[in-house]
């Protein structure tokens, strides 16, 4: 099945005292590569993250902006620095005398004065969280693949489409080959009669020169490797694997062998065929780039 890369989901869970919202944006890349925004708390769970998100996909870049928001009470523990507030109870009582003031010191002004008080909330448990994230995750994921395998539907139509339009263009400079090599004779024996008269013509060179022309324009190998690429392209489209690595360097075979054909042929017609031929290459790479 082919699955195109870009896409977007969103999933949303609420259980164990906490909510979580997930937005994930899928878009093109040649490896894995998942990107997560989310508090600094949680960053111990990436690694759970990753290994949850490649059970949905192989590759293409993955743009996670997760939100946790806590919904249950949390309990909250004070701390009292008793021998710091012992210390300063000393001190002020100290100053006092030597101010000569009231050492009225009540247990409201110590619980003031800087660290004598601090208020710690109590550890999350990261793995009463892990379930609800892991939730979303999958919900947002599932969504994205849906997306994917829509827009996966269209690309591969339109790349089985460019690939028959290519197996029609190399039948065609299959057909158009054998004659290129007759038609170069015919030429070469018109110009040389303009200069040389007809029964000086060395016919046996001339049989030659067209022999070593045709044997030098000859494109049967390079058109049986590229109707067997085509046929290959045809196959990996109804694949249920990820054929977006094998499908780019299938692509750059193409490419080589139309390119050969290119320079191959010497005639007019041929090497407008190649050009249409190239057009296409062209715009299935275009849409490979996208596969998965």
């Amino acid at each position: 099945m082919i699955k195109s890369m870009t896409g977007f989901g969103r999933g949303q869970t609420e259980e164990n005292g906490y909510q979580v919202s997930c937005e994930i944006k899928g878009v093109n890349h040649r490896f894995f590569d998942p990107y997560i925004r989310m508090s600094r708390r949680y960053n111990s769970l990436e690694e759970n993250i990753k290994e949850e998100l490649k059970k949905y996909v192989n590759r293409g870049r993955l743009e996670l902006n997760i939100n946790i928001e806590k919904t249950g009470e949390s309990q909250r523990n004070i701390k009292v620095d008793n021998e710091l507030a012992i210390a300063y109870h000393g001190y002020l009582k100290e100053l006092a005398e030597k101010l000569d003031i009231s050492p009225e010191i009540k247990i409201i002004d110590l619980f003031r004065l800087p660290e004598v008080v601090s208020l710690k909330e109590q550890e999350e448990d990261l793995e009463v969280l892990w379930p609800v994230l892991q939730s979303a995750i999958s919900m947002a994921m599932r969504s994205l693949v849906d997306m994917r395998i829509k827009e996966g539907k269209n690309l591969e139509r339109d790349i089985v489409y460019r690939n028959g339009l290519i197996l029609s263009i190399t039948e065609k400079l299959e057909m158009r080959s054998p004659s290129v090599a007759g038609e170069y004779g015919t030429k070469l024996r018109q110009r040389i009669a303009e200069w040389v008269p007809t029964d000086m013509l060395d016919e046996q060179r001339l049989m030659q020169e067209v022999a070593i022309f045709a044997d030098k324009s000859n494109i049967t190998e390079e058109i049986i490797r590229l109707k067997s690429h085509i046929q290959h392209m045809e196959e990996l489209m109804q694949s249920q694997e990820p054929v977006g690595r094998k499908g780019d360097f299938l692509l750059q075979e193409m490419f080589r062998e139309i390119n050969t054909i290119g320079s191959k042929a010497n005639d007019l017609e041929m090497n407008r065929l190649v050009v249409d031929a190239k057009a296409e290459l062209e715009k299935i790479r275009e849409q490979i780039q996208n596969i998965e």
